[in-house]
């Protein structure tokens, strides 16, 4: 499966995301063994499936057995149910009023923290003569959406009257992986349900383990977790994989060299002030910048990987090009294949060094993957 329609289209991209589908299903197997059996996994398809492409990657996602798919608006939503998913999809953040036609109309599970909000979706779901099926958001200590303990059971109680909705699930989420912070908003979320199961109100998806806590804090499973960012084989601190977790990157930016050219010592490249080479050597173009979600921050910085040889990035990377430096790799011809992110010839650059180098949380790097990017899938 391909984002693009057809070889022509795909000929027309500066460069592609490789998303190995494989990897995908190898690091879902990776979460189904750190849980119990009978636990189901939500696979978060947000933003795009952290850059990934959400389409493609939600089909291989249920198709390898995930049960319910995560969305971060009703937008993501729609994508997916036009595209003909017709697994379970919750909204996992806020969702404004205007957005209650369409999550009734295309049958999508909401997070619901706001009794005058609750009131919209029984209306619009009572008169389409349908059932939503509604997650209740506790803040436990995130601090952006959902409400405090203290203040779920009456809106459970208002909601569990409703006869348009239909109370699914109940849900927190951790803002870290630390032990003592995840206990403490378990506790809390413990003594929720508690409360909750004294008013008779016991929703059958209870669920707060991202992907730190699927690996590291199994207290946190309960009926159902939700995996992000490990489902692509990104590790942001490395804990998942001291953890335990076989994770695989299921992401490769790849490009090509676009020009070449034959430089004395003391060429300048790029734009000003930026790299006098100290030598005379050869440079190669790539057809990247940070309109494709190259970050400038990596000029004179990063690595790629050409032929198998490791080639450094020489001057500023502007909006629409990268130079390098190939004068050490031996036949380096325009057409030639150039790793962004990936491996090749035993050498490897993942996400996660991509963005030590500019300072930033891994997350961030695809997510930024510009709309010039071509989204291949592959085995």
């Amino acid at each position: 499966m391909k984002r693009t329609e057809s070889a022509a289209i795909r000929e027309m991209f500066r460069l592609e995301a490789e998303i190995d589908l494989g990897a995908m299903s190898s690091n879902l197997a990776e979460v189904r063994k750190a849980v119990s059996p009978g636990v189901k996994v939500m696979g978060v398809v947000k933003a795009d499936a952290y850059g990934h492409g959400a389409v493609g990657c939600a089909y291989r996602l249920v198709r390898s057995g995930a049960e319910y798919l995560g969305v971060g608006d009703v937008a993501e939503a729609v994508e997916l149910r036009q595209a003909g998913i017709a697994a379970p999809i919750l909204i996992l953040g806020a969702t404004p009023a205007r957005s209650v036609p369409p999550v009734v109309e295309y049958d999508v599970s909401v997070a619901a923290a706001d009794l005058d909000f609750a009131r919209l979706l029984d209306a619009e779901s009572a008169s389409r003569g349908k059932r939503t099926k509604v997650h209740l958001k506790v803040d436990t200590g995130m601090g952006r959406l959902g409400l405090f303990p203290a203040k779920v059971p009456d809106l459970a109680a208002a909601i569990s009257k409703m006869k348009g909705l239909e109370i699914e699930g109940i849900f927190t989420h951790f803002p870290t992986p630390d032990r003592d912070v995840v206990m403490t908003q378990l506790n809390a979320f413990r003594r929720l349900l508690c409360d909750l199961q004294a008013m008779g109100i016991n929703p059958p998806l209870r669920h707060a383990a991202n992907s730190s806590a699927v690996f590291l804090h199994p207290e946190s499973h309960f009926d159902m977790v939700r995996p992000g960012i490990a489902l692509y084989g990104i590790d942001p601190a490395g804990m998942l994989r001291r953890a335990g977790a076989r994770l695989k990157p299921a992401l490769s930016l790849v490009t090509e060299i676009v020009f070449l050219k034959d430089v004395p010592a003391g060429a300048t490249i790029g734009y000003q002030p930026g790299y006098a080479s100290p030598r005379a050597t050869r440079i190669a173009t790539l057809p990247v910048g940070y309109d494709d979600g190259y970050p400038y921050l990596l000029s004179n910085k990063a690595k790629v990987i050409v032929k198998g040889v490791e080639a450094p990035v020489v001057g500023r990377i502007s909006m629409d090009y990268t130079t390098i430096d190939v004068g050490h790799v031996a036949g380096a011809s325009v057409g030639d294949r150039v790793v962004l992110i990936g491996s090749d010839g035993g050498k490897e650059i993942r996400v996660e060094d991509i963005a030590q180098l500019v300072g930033t949380i891994p997350y961030e790097i695809p997510v930024k993957l510009g709309r010039r990017v071509g989204r291949v899938y592959k085995e």
